[in-house]
Parts: structure tokens; C-alpha cells; sequence
């Protein structure tokens, strides 16, 4: 390692210890709420939370743009993945009645079901892999320190 910069602030054993625990352990549980879900009602996590985010506006349906944003996720990757969706009959897009230019996705009979099926497994998993693993005290400070750490990252891509 010839080129290694002297200017870095290389992380620390405590700092690595954190950012490896947290790379590991997210993947290993976001593959283990997919698996459930898909084990047990054929929906995949990602689809799970494109139905949970339009269900979170009262008329159940959300600007595409939105949605992407809220799911992290671009939207180009997002459309393909609603398309699919409303090719299984879960969402419908349409124009956004409120500015013609816009496309809003919106639940259907059939996704509203689905979610109503889906959640209680999904919500165990996150219990049972997650939250019962931390006291609360824990749990405030894992919201207040990924908050801010959502708060900073959207700053940055705006």
C-alpha cells in the first residue's frame, strides 16, 4: 500500500467496529425481512415498502418523485419497479389530478390486502431481529442518530 494518503482520517477500532456492525447487520436484516415476506405472502421488502409509503397520504397515493425519495431510490430504478407492481395489480399511476404534468402511484383493493396481510410478519421480524434486541433508551438514540444522519444525506443530494 504504497499510495496510502497521510491526509485521511482513517477510522479508528471503535469506529470501524461501528461502520462494519452496521454495514453487516443491515444487509443480513434487510435480506431476512425480504425472505420472510417473500416466504410467507410472495411480496418482496421493496415492494412491501412502495405499498407502506403510499398508504402513509390519506388517499393512498403519492408523486412518483416523492415516492422515490422516500425510499431512497432513483426513479428511474422505482418506475420499473412500479410497473411490475401494476402489472401484478397492486398500484395503478396516473396522472396527478392536482398538476397534469405529475404521475402519482395509488394503492389498489388488491395491494391494500396484500399490505394488510404482509404487515404483521413484517412488523415481527423488525421486532424480533431488531427492536427487542435494544432497550429503549437505545432505540431513542438509534432515531435521533439516523435521523440526523438521513437530515444530512438529503441536504447533500439536494
Amino acid at each position: 500500500m504504497n499510495d496510502v494518503r497521510d491526509d485521511v482520517r482513517w477510522l479508528s477500532d471503535t469506529e470501524m467496529r461501528a461502520w462494519r456492525s452496521y454495514v453487516v447487520s443491515t444487509l443480513m436484516l434487510r435480506h431476512r425481512l425480504h425472505r420472510e415476506l417473500v416466504q410467507d405472502h410472495d411480496v418482496s421488502l421493496s415492494d412491501y415498502e412502495v405499498l407502506v409509503c403510499l398508504t402513509m397520504n390519506p388517499d393512498n397515493r403519492m408523486r412518483m418523485t416523492e415516492l422515490a425519495s422516500m425510499l431512497g431510490s432513483t426513479k428511474s430504478r422505482l418506475s420499473h419497479q412500479v410497473g411490475r407492481m401494476e402489472a401484478d395489480g397492486l398500484l395503478r399511476r396516473m396522472r396527478d389530478p392536482a398538476d397534469k404534468r405529475g404521475v402519482v402511484a395509488e394503492i389498489t383493493e388488491k395491494g391494500l390486502a396484500m399490505l394488510r396481510r404482509a404487515a404483521p410478519t413484517h412488523v415481527e421480524g423488525v421486532r424480533r431481529h431488531l427492536i427487542d434486541l435494544m432497550s429503549n433508551d437505545e432505540q431513542v438514540v438509534m432515531g435521533e442518530v439516523f435521523s440526523r444522519v438521513l437530515a444530512h444525506l438529503q441536504e447533500i443530494d439536494d
